[in-house]
This record gives C-alpha cells, structure tokens and sequence, in this order.
C-alpha cells in the first residue's frame, strides 16, 4: 500500500493537531503518539515530505508534484514533547501555525474544554450527552431536525469526524451565542471542580518554546490572535485586528518574516484573502482535500490532509 493515489497526487500538507505519551499528554479523540507518528512517516515516505521553505520555493509548487509537508496547528505542548524528537530524528522541518492568545493570561479555552471533557468525562459521548441536556434536549432536538443535509455534508468533507462531533460543532457555531457556550462549560468546570488556569502550561507552548522551534528551522505561521471558530463571520475591522495582532506577536517572538497562515477551523472569506495579500502573506492552508483540490485557485489556499485519515489506511 502507498501513501499516494489518484486523489492525491498533488502538491499538499499533512495536517496535525495531537499527540499524547505516557506521562505528560492524555489520550484524546483524534490523538496520536511517537510510534504512530513515525509509521505515517514511513507510509508516506520520507523522500516525499518536504521541508517547509523547500515546499513553498517556486520550483517545487507545481500540481503535478507528489510532495507533502508537515502543518501543526494551536500552539499546543504535546507537539514539541513528542512530534519534535521525531522531526529531528527524520530531519523533518515542518509549519507550527499558532494563535497568540495563548501566550496571555486570557486564552481562548478551546483546547481547554477539550482537555476537560477528556479528563473528567468516561468518553466523548458522555461528554456530549451532558452538554446537550444543559442546553435543552428539545432545544437541540429542533435545531438539528433542519440540520441533517448539513450534517451529511460536513461529514462528507469531514470523514474523521463523528456525527457527534459535527451536531456539537454546529450547536456550538450556529445555535449558542459564545456567551452562552462559555456559561455551559462554566458550570461543568464547578460541577467537576475544575480549575482551568491550572492547565494552560500543560496545554500550550511558552514564549521561550516558540523561539525553540523557530531556531531550530520550523517556520512558524499566523493562527489569527483567539481562534475564533467561524472567522468568516467576524467584521473586516475585526479579521484585520485577529490577523495583526498575530502576525506582530509571532515576528516579534521569532525574528523572522512571517510568510503562511492556517485558518482556524478552515474558515475564511474573500476578505480574509485580501487582508492577507495587503500583510504579504503568502501561501495559505485549508482544511480539506478532495478531488478538487488538485485545481489550486491560489496559494492561500493549498490543500490539507488530516492525520486521522491517514492513520485509518495504515491501520
């Protein structure tokens, strides 16, 4: 079996988010550890994953080549704890894409809430069940009932993705203001006794980690400043303030031009898109691959493979 094939075989990046080990980082929905990471290196072929600045160089930017590279996304720790040994190992240089709330005392508590429904939950779906009781199950019950070609079509574009996990995200986007959102999992943090702040050191990279990484010949890419999970929808004013204050952030950490960006949660808009040509942003990652993928309509917008889809033909 080989990595590459017809739906494939074009210039694109392997997306990664986490990574768990045995004393530092927990198992979680979609996570992966050292061993695993290393047989989709092998699957893929080290002869076909492309450093960062090589991938993005004008000689090898072409739809005809069957080159990847490797994209990490959210500034998380698990990554440099367990994905960087390998990348040295392989001499991989790869793309960390990193939000920069992060490195205030006011995050996004995205990857927060997913720690805690994986720490204090028995699993994801014991996670749910309770998420969609304090909102209302008859609530829920309507709002999904007008939601069903859209769940199958996020499916679709989203094979890694539970049924679960699609109804949640759209409760979460659509039918939750964030104020609202944000007073669920309060309750749940005081039903459980959870403190959040206790976890971000855990949870996210320092300063100092991301001055690592981009010494040590990663390149490091905007993120927007707090993720927002529907970016589209923010005002021009406020996608021009999100991406600023971010691109300020990571030239100042790392000394060096910024020159790429992930969209979080692989939203974005026409004016995303100038915002980014007006900052001499370059090359931009999405979230899906697909047959269409291969007709690039421009450098903002190159093609990602999740890791998870991977992981399931190696398996």
């Amino acid at each position: 079996m080989h990595y590459f094939n017809k739906k494939n075989n074009f210039l694109h990046g392997i997306m990664f988010h986490h990574f768990h080990d045995r004393t530092k980082h927990i198992e979680s929905q979609g996570s992966i550890n050292s061993k695993d990471f290393t047989k989709i290196i092998k699957f893929i072929g080290r002869k076909n994953i492309l450093n960062a600045d090589d991938f993005l160089k004008e000689k090898n930017r072409n739809n005809k080549s069957k080159k990847v590279c490797f994209t990490f996304d959210d500034g998380l720790k698990s990554q440099i704890d367990v994905a960087l040994p390998i990348l040295k190992k392989f001499k991989i240089k790869g793309v960390f894409f990193v939000y920069s709330s992060i490195f205030t005392n006011k995050p996004n508590l995205l990857e927060v809430y997913r720690y805690f429904r994986t720490k204090y939950f028995k699993n994801v779906n014991s996670f749910y069940e309770l998420f969609f009781k304090l909102i209302g199950e008859k609530k829920i019950k309507n709002f999904i009932k007008f939601k069903k070609r859209e769940i199958k079509k996020k499916k679709k574009t989203f094979p890694f993705y539970t049924i679960n996990d699609i109804k949640f995200r759209l409760v979460r986007d659509e039918l939750l203001s964030d104020r609202e959102y944000n007073q669920i999992f309060k309750k749940m943090f005081k039903l459980s006794k959870f403190n959040p702040r206790k976890v971000y050191k855990k949870l996210f990279l320092s300063k100092k980690d991301l001055k690592s990484i981009s010494d040590a010949g990663h390149m490091v890419g905007l993120h927007s400043h707090s993720h927002p999970t529907q970016f589209s929808k923010l005002s021009l004013i406020q996608q021009k303030k999100e991406l600023k204050i971010n691109h300020s952030f990571i030239k100042r950490i790392t000394n060096k031009k910024v020159k790429c960006i992930s969209y979080p949660c692989g939203d974005y808009n026409i004016h995303t898109l100038r915002i980014l040509r007006n900052m001499s942003i370059k090359f931009g990652f999405k979230q899906v691959l697909n047959n269409r993928s291969k007709y690039i309509k421009s450098l903002l917008e190159i093609p990602r493979e999740d890791h998870s889809n991977i992981m399931k033909r190696i398996s």
